[in-house]
């Protein structure tokens, strides 16, 4: 267990981690598919994962996860409500294209994992940012169901006791999308990242401040 202890002084890397991967979400979409968004960040837990399992619940839901291939490995994990998905992207096909109210068009598909694509990067390069290391990823894949099918097809239920939730809300002139980020990291990974970590250095200097991102 001493492997997992971690600094009380850097705890607060956590919180900086969120806030710095919530502003590269929203400045890459801003830049790339000009939403002109902001990302509020609602709140930031680490759960058990039978909690995460009830968080999730089993309703219809759209995903978008991505592999981490380098450390903390494991998988991020973007959660959106089916009809914010649907407003996400509309804002983001020229003349609004046609609804579907039993699915998603092509249309739609492909806006959807495009936005994917930029949040995922954007999110994974802010966490790349805070812990001072870079970090690959796979290819996002979109998906529509049961959120349990969702992990059966992200490859089951990682096995890890803790997984890091962010609960935030996208914050645009077309639209307001709330969106839920589960990061299933490789928790012995995490930790290591953040016990090399300078407190002096890399949790004061190396975090741009953003004042539109908010802790409530």
């Amino acid at each position: 267990m001493s492997s997992m202890k971690v600094d009380v002084r850097k705890l607060e890397v956590f919180n900086k981690i969120s806030k710095e991967g919530s502003r590269q979400v929203a400045s890459s979409l801003n830049q790339m598919a000009g939403l002109d968004a902001e990302i509020e960040v609602a709140k930031i837990n680490f759960l058990h994962m039978e909690d995460v399992k009830t968080h999730l619940g089993d309703t219809k839901q759209v995903g978008i996860f991505v592999e981490l291939t380098d450390p903390p490995n494991g998988y991020v994990l973007f959660v959106l409500d089916p009809e914010d998905s649907k407003q996400l992207a509309q804002s983001m096909i020229p003349g609004g294209g046609e609804g579907d109210s039993q699915g998603f068009t092509d249309m739609e598909r492909s806006a959807i994992q495009e936005i994917g694509n930029i949040m995922t990067s954007g999110y994974i390069d802010g966490w790349a940012n805070v812990l001072d290391t870079t970090i690959g990823m796979g290819t996002p894949t979109f998906t529509y169901g049961p959120t349990s099918k969702i992990i059966e097809k992200m490859g089951g239920w990682p096995d890890e006791d803790l997984v890091f939730v962010l609960d935030s809300e996208i914050l645009a002139s077309s639209t307001d999308v709330d969106l839920t980020v589960y990061t299933f990291p490789q928790i012995h990974d995490l930790v290591d990242l953040v016990k090399q970590l300078d407190i002096d250095t890399d949790i004061q200097a190396d975090v741009l401040a953003d004042d539109s991102l908010t802790n409530n």
